[in-house]
């Protein structure tokens, strides 16, 4: 299944949304046709045009339109004009000198184009030759001829299929997805040989006019759920979608809430597991990054590796993700509220050694907390955007040293440091980098309340945390399902992970038909 749609930006006037060009018809004589592309398009370097003439005179019969880089030049060069300039061998120009006529003259030479080229068709407006030519398709346009043709020659350079750089994993596939739509769709078609899955396609943003892939398993997902992602992607008014990143701020739930209610991978295994369990997936031509929707907060915390080893072993990394998490959210703001307001919570050798650390430091543990964090962050930061090869390394030996000075020069206390150290070390256990962000931005919310109220603070900030999380919704699904509201069913692979043969049924959540997943077992 295949759709195509159109957006354009909400604020312009109605003559200004649809170019002048859009629904002009095409010419029958070639010139004229040349002549339009040529000034639509500005002369442009990249668009080639070439000409058939027909047969003892200089006449144009047909022409080849093409933008080089974009196309195959070589399916040009030694089939299109060697068809082209064969069918015009013995044709004569018209008396009329034009025709309408589909089955005279040069028309005759598309029974040969269909046979040779799997994928073409016709266009009637300029509107979508210039979609067609501008996606990498090669135009041909006859003389005495109100349409032309659109060939499928698309070949353009891409970054070839390798290993995620975001998202490691020692047991399981290598591969992931690139900047190729097509690619990335084949990627998981290889996974999902069932003519069940089906895909439909929209052109989003006037100027850019981006292909958006929306791809689920028919009677898997839930009709609801595909309508309301269809729905959302097609009222999208936008310019330009240039990364999967303009279409998940866009349709997702809570814009103003701090967790990310769209899922984001470049695992094609990743994607395809999730379509069996009954989500939409989102691929955007031009980006390596695909979108799944509905999401819940849990998904966020495993990994396409946990069903690659066995169950034992998956519960216990899960675990130990669950424990990073609040670990990095919460130890340095429990850090301050103890040390500041409940020492006598602290055994007295601790105490006495905290109080010794704290006796040459001028500031109170919450500045400290924050300076130390703040120095993290921006080392942390800065290792991204530096080269690879200095990056880490900066990002590393920085913080050692920095810390170090910090402690020698009397600013930080020693426990501090440690403190910052395992907060952040803990927040990389959460295999979705897109959940460590509002981690981190909560991380310096809870520190301002412990430092205001202490403990109290504290569990008041996690009560209204708990209250937005089980309001906030994705896609019409709670997102903390299946903790809130509780299904049995789908805590089998929550928390834990139970064994393959006791997880005989899919997540009521998300499925629409065909709960079953696992039937009979050895």
């Amino acid at each position: 299944m295949q759709r195509k749609s159109s957006a354009f930006m909400h604020h312009k006037n109605e003559s200004q949304d649809m170019p002048e060009y859009a629904k002009i018809p095409i010419y029958t004589e070639i010139d004229s046709n040349t002549d339009r592309i040529r000034l639509d398009l500005g002369e442009s370097d990249d668009v080639v045009i070439r000409m058939v003439c027909y047969e003892h005179t200089e006449k144009a019969a047909a022409a080849i339109i093409y933008v080089d880089g974009m196309s195959d030049s070589a399916i040009i060069n030694q089939y299109l004009t060697d068809v082209l300039i064969g069918n015009m061998r013995g044709i004569s120009l018209p008396n009329n000198e034009t025709t309408k006529d589909h089955d005279d003259g040069p028309a005759l030479l598309a029974r040969e184009l269909l046979i040779g080229i799997g994928s073409i068709q016709t266009v009637t407006e300029f509107g979508s030759l210039y979609k067609s030519l501008l996606s990498g398709e090669a135009i041909i346009v006859l003389d005495g001829s109100d349409f032309a043709y659109c060939a499928d020659i698309r070949q353009w350079k891409g970054r070839e299929i390798g290993e995620s750089s975001n998202q490691t994993s020692i047991r399981g596939p290598r591969e992931s997805f690139n900047e190729t739509l097509r690619t990335n769709t084949a990627l998981v078609r290889r996974k999902i040989k069932d003519p069940r899955l089906w895909l439909e396609t929209y052109a989003i943003g006037s100027v850019t006019q981006t292909d958006v892939t929306m791809m689920y398993i028919n009677g898997v997902a839930k009709p609801s759920v595909i309508e309301m992602t269809r729905s959302r992607l097609q009222s999208i008014e936008i310019d330009s979608i240039l990364d999967s990143g303009y279409i998940e701020e866009l349709i997702e739930d809570g814009k103003y809430s701090l967790f990310p209610t769209v899922y984001n991978t470049e695992l094609p295994d990743n994607v395809a597991a999730q379509l069996l369990e009954g989500k939409v997936a989102i691929l955007v031509d031009g980006t390596p990054n695909a979108l799944l929707v509905p999401t819940q907060m849990i998904t966020f915390f495993q990994s396409p590796e946990d069903y690659y080893q066995r169950s034992v072993y998956a519960s216990l990394l899960r675990l130990l993700r669950f424990i990073g998490f609040f670990i990095s959210l919460l130890f340095p703001s429990l850090y301050i509220a103890i040390t500041t307001f409940h020492r006598d919570m602290l055994p007295a050798p601790l105490l006495i050694s905290l109080a010794a650390q704290r006796e040459g430091v001028p500031f109170p543990a919450f500045v400290e907390a924050t300076i130390m964090e703040v120095t993290f962050e921006i080392l942390r930061e800065a290792g991204l955007r530096m080269p690879k090869a200095t990056g880490q390394a900066v990002s590393v030996v920085g913080t050692l040293v920095i810390g170090q000075a910090a402690v020698e020069a009397g600013i930080v206390s020693a426990a501090m440091v440690i403190v910052v150290a395992v907060t952040a070390i803990s927040t990389f256990t959460i295999p979705a980098y897109s959940m460590s962000i509002p981690i981190r931005i909560l991380r310096f919310l809870f520190m301002v309340v412990a430092a205001s109220f202490g403990l109290l603070g504290i569990f008041m900030a996690i009560f209204v945390l708990l209250l937005h999380l089980c309001a906030l919704r994705s896609f019409g699904e709670p997102y903390l399902s299946p903790i809130s509201p509780y299904r049995e069913v789908e805590m089998q692979d929550s928390l834990l992970r139970m064994p393959r043969w006791l997880m005989f049924r899919r997540s009521e959540t998300t499925v629409g038909r065909g709960k079953e997943r696992l039937r009979k077992h050895g």
